[in-house]
């Protein structure tokens, strides 16, 4: 049973101005592949931090290195003004990797238990609303565990003991949408509190509900930095579904100004629409229209508004080494 929490002096975050998470051109060459290259990036007290990029583009690299677990091939990645492994600093991180892998035969409360010890104490009243808010069991084996429960283990054992830094790698992964907005509902309430959060991802519209900044990464670079909405008006690209009480061709929207793309199967439309979507509707007005859905942004057609348009100022080529 993990002990309530023990008595512990105030946490001692950096004076403003100072970043919680800061790193600072951090290199990691796995032999000839180069998975982060050059790296800069902050994170202030009470601020969410969201880095985004496909698979590949070196998220997980600079995480791992953030932490200790892979050494830096140069630069730095400091947390809290030291290293991630200095014991006293690690018990202020909550740490959720993207593929959590535990003893599949040892119970959740078990489970739970040992990293409450491992952070001196949890208070066992804060474990138990973690897991009623998430609907977890922590009665069951870990092995038993579907991928969206198992997924939710992870998040307890980073949010109990209401650490000063929050290192989340795809925390809503697995996770059906009424979970997921527990999960951001859980970042935002550590945010306020004054924590630091690095949230990794590749679907955008979920950092955006509790980013301040974003970071985008393509093949270790750092290719943007900025608000979420900044992001978006570099972009400005959205799909949307419509459906019609009636067949519409595909010819009656291909004209209307902003839309790139039009797909129409009888009463069914898919449109790319790139900038202001008010010309689309005017002209839907004058069609049976009878449901509109949009597609969240995803990373892959951030990345292609942004090369598109020569946003980034970055050369999206492959380097030497790599793949396309």
């Amino acid at each position: 049973m993990a002990s309530t929490a023990l008595p512990s002096p105030a946490p001692t975050l950096p004076v403003a101005g100072d970043p919680v998470i800061a790193i600072a051109g951090l290199t990691k060459r796995f032999g000839r592949l180069t998975a982060v290259d050059h790296l800069d990036l902050r994170v202030e007290p009470g601020e969410v931090y969201g880095l985004l990029g496909p698979n590949g583009a070196g998220k997980t690299t600079t995480i791992r290195t953030l932490l200790g677990y892979l050494e830096p091939t140069a630069g730095s990645a400091r947390v809290l003004g030291g290293s991630a492994r200095d014991r006293a600093i690690r018990r202020r991180i909550g740490y959720l990797p993207g593929d959590l892998r535990l003893e599949g035969r040892m119970k959740v409360a078990s489970i739970l238990d040992f990293y409450a010890d491992l952070r001196g104490g949890v208070d066992r009243r804060r474990i138990d609303g973690l897991c009623e808010q998430l609907q977890l069991d922590p009665s069951r084996p870990f092995g038993q565990l579907s991928k969206g429960n198992r997924q939710k283990v992870g998040v307890v054992q980073a949010f109990m003991h209401e650490p000063d830094v929050l290192v989340l790698d795809e925390p809503t992964s697995g996770l059906d949408p009424l979970m997921q907005r527990e999960v951001l509902s859980l970042v935002r309430e550590r945010r306020d509190a004054g924590a630091a959060v690095l949230f990794s991802s590749h679907l955008i519209f979920e950092v955006e509900e509790v980013a301040d900044r974003v970071g985008i990464l393509r093949q270790g670079h750092k290719v943007v930095e900025d608000t979420v909405g900044g992001l978006q008006v570099l972009t400005a690209r959205q799909s949307l579904h419509l459906r019609f009480t009636e067949p519409v061709p595909a010819s009656a929207l291909a004209g209307v100004p902003g839309v790139e793309s039009v797909q129409a199967e009888r009463t069914r439309v898919a449109v790319v629409v790139r900038g202001s979507v008010a010309p689309l509707v005017r002209a839907l007005a004058d069609l049976p229209i009878e449901h509109i859905a949009a597609d969240p942004i995803l990373l892959d057609d951030l990345f292609y508004g942004i090369y598109d348009g020569q946003g980034a100022g970055a050369d999206p080529r492959p380097r030497e080494g790599e793949e396309a």
